[in-house]
């Protein structure tokens, strides 16, 4: 499996100029398909890129008007070197739907996507038709691990700083760094996972800048809540149709918070092969049970 670009299968490449506070970022995305809209917003990770949904919109674009966007400080949109935090993401997606889209649409947001959709939903709620989570997360990966908030923050900065903070990056984005990971949690199938698709991953990780956002998500900075009550309160009282994809062979921590989802009043839930990449893996799959939701 190679990644796939949506340029290679027809999609138009457009750029989104946004301003946060005085600094102009250059925000990539790809439209495909004709209909109404659904907008795909890739998980948050060190690789994460809008390619990673490319399987995924070419399924939809049959149907509909596929958007897929990379979020600011990842793929192949603006790597600043910013104080990267939920704010910035939770307005960064309230102004590319309303500049962009300006219409009321669908939404299939990846991983730690889902809590800022969650979030737009529950602040603005004709803003989006469908709202569909494929192996939804709102923790990071080192407070996942028990990393409490102090230490977080440490790793972040060191990170951050030059020299010590590029090596450790450069360290924790080798292949074989990326290809560990992929197997531990991402993919289900580790045949998959092809020299030239983690050689593709890799230089994902390697653009300018990319370790600002990537060591803000890792530590948990980008996490959209503190607590789960917190992020189920998105869910209440919600009109707008809601279903969750829940990866089958998830790590149990983050199964048994997209499960505590699926109990939810009003939220549908399918259980699908894949891990917390599944909208990536597994994209056949997640259309076959997206595209009867979306025409509902």
């Amino acid at each position: 499996m190679s990644q796939l670009t949506l340029e290679t299968i027809g999609a138009t490449r457009q750029e989104y100029q946004w301003i946060w506070q005085g600094q102009q970022l250059s925000i990539a995305y790809d439209i495909l398909g004709e209909g109404k809209t659904v907008l795909l917003l890739p998980a948050l990770s060190s690789v994460s890129t809008r390619g990673e949904m490319g399987e995924l919109a070419k399924s939809l674009a049959s149907q509909f008007q596929v958007v897929a966007v990379d979020w600011p400080g990842f793929g192949q949109s603006s790597r600043s070197q910013l104080d990267y935090r939920p704010a910035l993401y939770h307005q960064f997606l309230q102004y590319f739907v309303k500049n962009i889209i300006n219409k009321p649409a669908a939404v299939v947001a990846a991983g730690h996507a889902a809590g800022y959709a969650m979030k737009l939903a529950k602040t603005q709620p004709d803003i989006f038709s469908h709202i569909v989570l494929a192996a939804p997360t709102w923790r990071g990966p080192l407070p996942t691990m028990g990393l409490n908030e102090e230490q977080s923050n440490i790793l972040r900065e060191i990170v951050r700083s030059p020299i010590l903070g590029e090596m450790l990056y450069a360290l924790n984005t080798i292949p074989p760094f990326l290809n560990f990971m992929y197997r531990g949690h991402v993919f289900a199938k580790g045949d998959i996972l092809t020299d030239n698709f983690i050689q593709q991953k890799w230089q994902t990780t390697q653009q300018p800048g990319a370790r600002f956002a990537s060591a803000a998500f890792v530590t948990g900075a980008l996490d959209p809540v503190q607590n789960r009550s917190d992020f189920l309160a998105w869910f209440k009282d919600l009109s707008i149709p809601v279903m969750v994809a829940i990866g089958e062979q998830s790590p149990p921590k983050s199964k048994a918070e997209m499960e505590a989802l699926s109990q939810l009043p009003g939220v549908q839930s399918r259980l699908l092969p894949g891990s917390l990449g599944l909208h990536e893996e597994y994209a056949d799959k997640l259309a076959e049970v997206i595209l009867p939701f979306l025409n509902s």
